[in-house]
C-alpha cells in the first residue's frame, strides 16, 4: 500500500472513531433527557394498553445488535398477548398472507394489532421505552432497524454491513417511505446506511423523524 493510500485510510479511521464517540454522546445525553420528559407519557401509555387488552404493557424481544450480538429490546405491547401464535397461524393457513409476509416481513394490515397499539403505532410512542435501550448502549438514536434472530438469512448479503453499526430508534428506512418497500430493499438501503453513516447524515435523519411523525398525526 502506497503512503498516501496508507494516510487515507487513517484519517478515515480516525473520522469514524470521532463519529461514534460523537454519537454516543449524543447518545447517552439524549435518551436520559428523553426518559425524564417523556415519562407522564409513558405512564399513560402502559395504563391505555392495560385497559385495552391483557398482557404486559412493556414487550420484550431478543433483536440483532452491533457485530451481531443479541439483546433485549424493549416496546410498548401494540398487539395481541398470543401474536406470535397467531402469525404462526396465518402463516400456515392464508397462502397470500404468508407470500405478503414473505416478502415484507409484515402484513400491511396486521390484524394482531390492538386498538390502543394502532394509535401507538401511528405515533411512534411504540419505540419510546428504547430509549433505554439507547441509554443501556444496546441501541442509537439513529440507525438502522433492530432485526429479529430469524430474518438474519433474509438478510443475505447485506448483513455484515447492516450489523457493523448499532441499531436505531428510528433511521433511513424508517423515514423514507417504510411502508412501500421490501424487505430486500429496505436491507440494501440500510447496508448503504452504515457504509456510509455521518454526523450529517444523522442530523438529517433526526429532523426528518419529525417530520415524519407529524404527517402521521
Amino acid at each position: 500500500m502506497h503512503s498516501a493510500e496508507m494516510v487515507m485510510e487513517t484519517k478515515l479511521t480516525l473520522s469514524k472513531k470521532a463519529y461514534f464517540v460523537i454519537k454516543r454522546t449524543f447518545d447517552i445525553f439524549a435518551s436520559l433527557i428523553g426518559i425524564i420528559v417523556l415519562l407522564p407519557l409513558f405512564l399513560i401509555t402502559i395504563i391505555a394498553i392495560k385497559l385495552d387488552s391483557k398482557g404486559k404493557a412493556i414487550f420484550t424481544q431478543e433483536r440483532i445488535g452491533l457485530n451481531g450480538k443479541l439483546f433485549k429490546l424493549y416496546k410498548f405491547r401494540s398487539m395481541v398477548d398470543n401474536a406470535d401464535e397467531i402469525l404462526q397461524n396465518i402463516l400456515s393457513k392464508d397462502d397470500v398472507l404468508a407470500l405478503e409476509y414473505r416478502v415484507n416481513k409484515k402484513f400491511r394490515n396486521d390484524p394482531r394489532i390492538t386498538r390502543v397499539g394502532k394509535i401507538i403505532r401511528k405515533l411512534s410512542i411504540d419505540e419510546l421505552p428504547q430509549l433505554l435501550n439507547v441509554l443501556k448502549g444496546d441501541m442509537s438514536l439513529i440507525g438502522n432497524r433492530p432485526y429479529l434472530p430469524r430474518e438474519k438469512e433474509d438478510m443475505k448479503p447485506y448483513y455484515e454491513k447492516i450489523v457493523s453499526t448499532k441499531p436505531g430508534i428510528t433511521g433511513l428506512w424508517q423515514t423514507s417511505g417504510r411502508s412501500n418497500t421490501t424487505f430486500k430493499t429496505r436491507c440494501k438501503m440500510e447496508a448503504d446506511y452504515s457504509e456510509d453513516a455521518s454526523i450529517a447524515t444523522d442530523i438529517h435523519i433526526f429532523f426528518k423523524t419529525f417530520i415524519v411523525v407529524f404527517k402521521g398525526l
